[in-house]
């Protein structure tokens, strides 16, 4: 990726300038990842740790039933091959097989293929199965390229013994919600320690370049933080149906009883 690319790429993940961006790149050697913590520090950019992944070009794809769905990552060097026919037979394939053997990735990779790409870069990113005889199962896919394949997926889970059609419309629109809403957990206890870490770290620096003393960094920290967990739980964000309602709100008003979110996975190209 040319330094241009790089500052475009920059600019469009934090909304800082073109100088900022820039200088930042060059702070950090061209690492992407690095020149978005650093402008962060400088109080430039509010992007934060989730968004530090490499982008890729690529396809979703999702396979199974009521019972089991399973989603894999198929990343590809170009937006050309993502669209070509025989990449998109062969994640069909690898799809299915995927959910064949329950995401189980060390096998995936020693299967033999009907489609054959070879002469292509291929890798297989983050693959997940979600299954229960108990639970009620959705699947979501957004930028859809073709069937069961797109730029974005989503699987969620629903613990419920209710056969109510409420159920059924919760279950499709909490797809797209976290589609949307890109929450990092269920509740705010489960959001992965080195996230909060990072993210504490980064406010703290963020803080003392401002100028601020060290018993009013912790009080702040605080705040940010909670409001962090706040945001990036399933359960604490406000509902994309309804923005003045909370997610767990919304569950509370279907009145259906032990009804609970159980699982979930959102995989987006580029993520």
């Amino acid at each position: 990726m040319s330094d241009i690319q790089n500052i475009k790429k920059l600019r469009s993940l934090t909304g800082a300038g073109f100088k900022d961006c820039s200088s930042a790149l060059e702070e950090s050697s061209g690492k992407i990842d690095k020149a978005i913590e650093i402008l962060r520090i400088k109080g430039i950019s509010k992007a934060s740790k989730k968004m530090l992944r490499n982008a890729n070009e690529g396809l979703i794809a999702i396979s199974g039933d009521s019972d089991r769905y399973s989603i894999i990552e198929l990343n590809c060097e170009t937006d050309f091959v993502a669209k070509n026919e025989d990449f998109i037979n062969f994640s069909k394939e690898l799809s299915e097989l995927n959910n064949s053997i329950k995401s189980d990735k060390d096998k995936l990779i020693k299967l033999k293929m009907k489609n054959d790409i070879s002469g292509e870069k291929i890798t297989i990113g983050r693959i997940k199965t979600i299954e229960s005889k108990s639970k009620k199962i959705f699947k979501y896919h957004h930028s859809v390229i073709k069937d069961n394949l797109s730029k974005l997926g989503v699987i969620v889970s629903i613990k419920t013994e209710s056969d109510d059609e409420k159920v059924d419309i919760f279950g499709k629109q909490l797809s797209m919600h976290i589609a949307a809403s890109n929450p990092l957990s269920i509740e705010a206890k489960d959001i992965d320690e080195q996230i909060i870490k990072k993210e504490e770290e980064l406010i703290s620096q963020e803080l003392k370049n401002l100028g601020k003393p060290e018993d009013i960094i912790k009080k702040i920290s605080i705040g940010k933080i909670n409001k962090f967990k706040e945001e990036n739980s399933l359960l604490n964000q406000y509902w994309v149906m309804e923005p003045k309602k909370k997610v767990k709100e919304i569950i509370q008003e279907l009145n259906i009883p032990n009804l609970k979110v159980e699982d979930f996975i959102r995989l987006k190209i580029g993520d």
